[in-house]
């Protein structure tokens, strides 16, 4: 059985290779060529985080199954560590033997942004010029990474409620290549004028008005996972040609979604256009016309993190990556 540690994950797992291994894991699940159920999680009252576990297979000539081990710990970025912290397994889908073991905040920092990437190539105009990111963690530093590889954008604008940390973000960022990294004094400031969204918050209440959207504008929400965490507000919801990454998981655990229903604002899952796996496997539409506002809503499934792995350990044991244990 091959470790995998944090680096070692970084080391093999190209975002552009990822990328790639993203767009063709979701075309497959719309195939029904993988299965998955809706990820469970454990709240201890008074825990300082929570314990979720997600569950997935893929089959065809060597099947797999995989399991994703992760605690959300909203504490961990004011310790200076990534909220997200755990493990994905890798197991024989022919004999259930245990074949690899990853650290899953690595895993989860590039898969996350590499499927956005794919949303963004599949469903922003063609036209693209700037880029605003609200957020300054690991999602934002992984996402100006992984979009700035599929469009070329003019300028890029972060905001964040620390200052500081934006500015940490956009000083270590800076590099040749890249486009103008500018620091807004606000969310709206930054999201005013963007063709491109990309937001990464831990926030409970919106930090996106629909108000400060442009027509045809290309929204990506990725940072609330669970009913109570909200980023954007319900009329951008409405406004929205809405896609996701899974129809359950929206309807499970996107709370702005279902806000949105409560308040007569939409009509329920009918709202939500394909999935991106659908998209990208020719059986649904994606966007229609340059002055549609698009919505990616982003949750993270199980067979993202199972494809990511997979590539992971490819690559590392083509490179001599990892340590091999008996068990």
């Amino acid at each position: 059985m091959l470790f995998l540690s944090h680096a070692e994950v970084i080391e093999a797992l190209d975002p552009a290779k990822c990328a790639e291994a993203m767009a063709s894991v979701l075309a497959a699940h719309a195939r029904g060529e993988t299965f998955m159920p809706l990820r469970s999680v454990m709240m201890p009252p008074g825990a300082a985080g929570f314990l979720g576990l997600m569950p997935g297979w893929r089959g065809g000539e060597d099947p797999v199954f995989s399991l994703k081990t992760i605690c959300l710990m909203p504490g961990n970025p004011a310790r200076g560590l990534d909220a997200h912290q755990g493990l994905v397994t890798l197991f024989d889908g022919e004999t259930g033997f245990p074949t690899a073991v990853l650290d899953a905040s690595a895993v989860t920092e590039i898969r996350t942004a590499a499927v956005t990437a794919v949303a963004t190539n599949t469903l922003a105009r063609r036209d693209v010029s700037v880029l605003a990111i609200l957020g300054a963690g690991v999602q934002a530093r992984s996402h100006l990474d992984a979009l700035t590889r599929v469009r070329e954008f003019d300028e890029v604008r972060f905001y964040a409620p620390t200052e500081a940390h934006t500015r940490a973000l956009v000083d270590g960022a800076a590099r040749d290549g890249l486009p103008e990294l500018t620091v807004a004094s606000s969310a709206e400031r930054a999201v005013r004028g963007a063709d491109v969204v990309v937001v990464a918050t831990s926030s409970r209440r919106p930090v996106l008005e629909r108000d400060w959207l442009s027509p045809g504008a290309h929204v990506n929400a990725v940072g609330a996972s669970t009913p109570t965490a909200r980023e954007l507000d319900t009329a951008t919801v409405a406004a929205s040609a809405l896609f996701c990454d899974s129809r359950e998981s929206v309807r499970n655990e996107a709370g702005e979604f279902q806000l949105a229903i409560r308040e007569g604002l939409i009509e329920g899952e009918s709202h939500i256009r394909a999935e991106l796996g659908e998209v990208l496997a020719g059986v649904q539409p994606g966007r229609r016309d340059d002055s549609e506002l698009t919505l990616y809503r982003s949750l993270g499934i199980a067979v993202q993190d199972l494809a990511a792995a997979e590539l992971a350990v490819r690559t590392a044991r083509a490179r001599g990556l990892g340590t091999e244990v008996e068990l």
